[in-house]
């Protein structure tokens, strides 16, 4: 990536707009400090648009530029060219002064893996111009897009760092599908979202488990209230957790709980334990 990036003139880094934190790479800063930076919240059909407007204002008070898209549909990647032209528009200005008005704008499109980085680039460009899939890793090597109106795009495959900060941002990437669902047990992954749910949209979850008066997880199986009210149970009229935990994980990632935001602007992220052997 640091190479690539001496080849272009910005960097568009896509962004989870559920987990704009988690979703960020850390290393952007210094990788990027040479270039002006685009951050896309992306999946923002499926974020709340409040939170969202938050995150937008943050990072532009950061000095980014800052769009809002859903590129499954297309919504707001018609801004991406405005947007770049603003965030380079001393630049542009200097290359017309000079009489340089026929090269194209190259900007580097980088995210995490799964945050829906292809689709966003296939929608900017007009075409299939990359794979897709609801899987993280689809993207392997790196290829210019010419979109037209005078840009490419360079993308890149879909990046994790190895040691990751704190033990809630490798839930949230696991709860939103960017870490493969092998690494992490779906029982306890469910569990924790079902708790987080519970505390900022509640009334999501009573909606869609039709819960009723009185109805509340309890803190050390928070499934078994789904699991009895969908009849999902195992021998002995027990609760089956497993199948609980794979129900609100599926809800939650295909936008059936609402407009979810597990991030909330200027909430602190949780800091990596002493021994955990994580990123401090």
């Amino acid at each position: 990536m640091a190479e690539d990036i001496k080849l272009a003139d910005a960097v568009c880094e896509v962004l989870d707009a559920r987990i704009p934190r988690s979703s960020a790479n850390p290393d952007m800063d210094e990788l990027t400090r040479s270039k002006p930076r685009l951050v896309v919240l992306n999946r923002a059909d499926l974020a709340d648009p409040a939170e969202t407007k938050r995150w937008a204002a943050e990072f532009k008070r950061r000095g980014f530029g800052t769009i809002e898209t859903d590129s499954r549909t297309g919504r707001g990647t018609e801004r991406l060219q405005g947007a770049v032209r603003a965030l380079l528009s001393d630049k542009l200005a200097q290359r017309s002064a000079k009489g340089q008005t026929g090269g194209a704008v190259r900007l580097m499109v980088a995210g995490i893996p799964n945050v829906g980085k292809s689709s966003f680039i296939n929608r900017i460009s007009g075409r299939r111009a990359t794979k897709t899939a609801d899987r993280p890793g689809v993207t392997r090597g790196r290829q210019w897009i010419s979109c037209g109106a005078g840009m490419e795009l360079l993308d890149t495959p879909g990046i994790l760092w190895h040691r990751l900060d704190g033990e809630e941002t490798g839930e949230n990437l696991a709860i939103t599908g960017a870490i493969g669902d092998a690494a992490f047990d779906a029982e306890t992954l469910g569990s924790r979202l079902m708790l987080r749910l519970w505390e900022v949209y509640p009334e999501r979850v009573v909606e869609r488990y039709k819960l009723r008066d009185g109805d509340a997880p309890e803190p050390d199986r928070p499934l078994d209230i789904i699991a009895l009210r969908r009849g999902f149970l195992i021998s002995g009229g027990e609760p089956d957790a497993e199948r609980a935990a794979a129900a609100i994980l599926d809800d939650f990632r295909g936008g059936r709980l609402g407009r979810v935001t597990l991030e909330l602007c200027g909430q602190e992220i949780e800091s990596p334990t002493a021994d955990s052997g994580q990123r401090a």
